[in-house]
């Protein structure tokens, strides 16, 4: 059990809790993002679910379920990044047709965030029917077919198609949002159910992006887990979890694999052996990848410089430290906030691949790499502010689902009112 998870000293207690009979009925999976969470959580349920041992290959009917994502004591709720995800096992597929399961599981894992156990009460989800009908119609289809005898060329049409259609169910069913109530209080009514097989598994990927009423509610279901059931949450910051959960939750810390590691969960998960960490592997499937985004967050920190810090030295200094970073765009100089907020959004295409909390990330980072060369200690105080705005509008976005034009406005807004009142925010 857990051969599949490479690198994490967490799934060693896991199986010798599950051997020892000793598993917590509700669990916390911390640590770094690709670090094995997800997938470590739904094994657990499939090794769960098991009626042999729980061996990967079992040929079990549970096992065989659960490796197709099909059984109905799974349940997953939470935002994740999918895009890259499935962009890489499709080309993964498209390379080796031995990657079958590796792109079917991709889809499946953005599919049944639309379950009918919450579109039950989602009037905003079951307007989608229609078009999940169509998804799970192609990917039957693709399930069906014999890669290796199939015309390729309708092969790639239909892989394609599937791509274009979890793109629109991303951005429609708005899944870069936070976990509203009612899927939390549909989810407590499923694990209250018997289940069709041993146990049920029901995951929360990322729930330190739940509101305080999801997470109430949520406390209820712990207060009182169902015998059958195990509850698993995934996060990347064990503190940000509301501590009435965390004291419910038996937690396993997952740590960053060294790059050897993630150079090998490359090689045996999506076939291939590039040569870059698993997060720039992945990010290099998106549209927008950090060759991109850097140019053009490198515009917009000189931007910020010219409209915000004018007449202050060290914004002069950050100006002049990325300027040629900047140039490298050919972007016209904006002459005021709303003219660089309307460049951002047509360059990156208003980050309609969910690009929008990794430019943030690169802005930070950005000031970061310029303070540690600044020798002016002001701005100290001036990062500390940057980093707090960037973290707000991270979370306006991904979380409350604010508008991304917006949440840049209030950024801009925020940062030069305060810096040019001279306050740390």
């Amino acid at each position: 059990m857990f051969e599949n998870i490479i690198e994490q000293g967490a799934v060693l207690q896991l199986r010798d809790n599950i051997i020892n009979c000793s598993l917590a009925p509700s669990l916390l999976f911390f640590g770094p993002g690709e670090s094995g969470k997800g997938s470590a959580a739904l094994e657990l349920a499939r090794v769960l679910s098991c009626e042999e041992k729980g061996a990967w290959k079992c040929s079990c009917l549970c096992c065989e379920r659960h490796r197709y994502l099909q059984h109905d004591d799974l349940l997953i709720l939470g935002n994740r990044s999918f895009s890259a995800e499935i962009a890489a096992c499709h080309s993964s597929f498209l390379r080796n047709t031995g990657a079958k399961l590796l792109f079917y599981r991709s889809l499946r894992k953005l599919q049944m965030r639309f379950s009918p156990v919450i579109m039950e009460d989602d009037n905003d989800l079951r307007k989608l029917v229609s078009l999940l009908q169509s998804f799970d119609e192609k990917l039957r289809e693709f399930l069906s077919i014999d890669a290796e005898k199939h015309e390729k060329s309708a092969l790639e049409k239909l892989c394609s198609s599937l791509v274009n259609d979890s793109l629109t169910l991303i951005k429609e069913g708005k899944l870069s949002g936070t976990i509203p109530i009612d899927h939390i209080r549909s989810a407590s009514k499923w694990c209250n159910l018997a289940p069709t097989g041993k146990r049920k598994t029901f995951i929360i990927e990322n729930a330190e992006n739940m509101r305080e009423e999801s997470a109430n509610s949520l406390l209820k279901l712990l207060e009182e887990p169902p015998a059958s059931v195990n509850i698993v949450l995934t996060a990347q910051r064990r503190e940000k979890i509301l501590a009435t959960i965390l004291s419910r939750l038996r937690p396993y810390r997952f740590l960053k694999r060294s790059i050897e590691s993630e150079k090998e969960v490359i090689r045996r998960i999506f076939l291939d052996t590039a040569d870059k960490s698993l997060s720039a592997y992945l990010e290099s499937f998106m549209p927008q990848s950090a060759e991109k985004l850097y140019p053009l967050a490198a515009w917009f920190i000189v931007s910020i410089a010219r409209l915000a810090g004018a007449g202050k030295i060290c914004f002069s200094k950050l100006e002049e430290y990325y300027a040629h970073s900047a140039e490298a765009l050919k972007l016209p100089r904006a002459a005021r906030s709303s003219d660089v907020i309307k460049v951002i959004a047509e360059q990156s295409e208003n980050f309609e691949d969910g690009s929008f909390s990794r430019f943030m990330k690169i802005c930070l980072d950005m000031i970061g790499s310029f303070l540690r060369t600044a020798e002016n200690p002001q701005f100290i105080v001036y990062c500390d502010m940057f980093k707090k705005y960037i973290n707000e509008a991270v979370m306006a976005v991904d979380v409350i689902n604010i508008n991304k034009t917006v949440a840049l406005e209030e950024f801009l807004y925020n940062l030069k009112k305060n810096i040019k009142e001279g306050k740390n925010g």
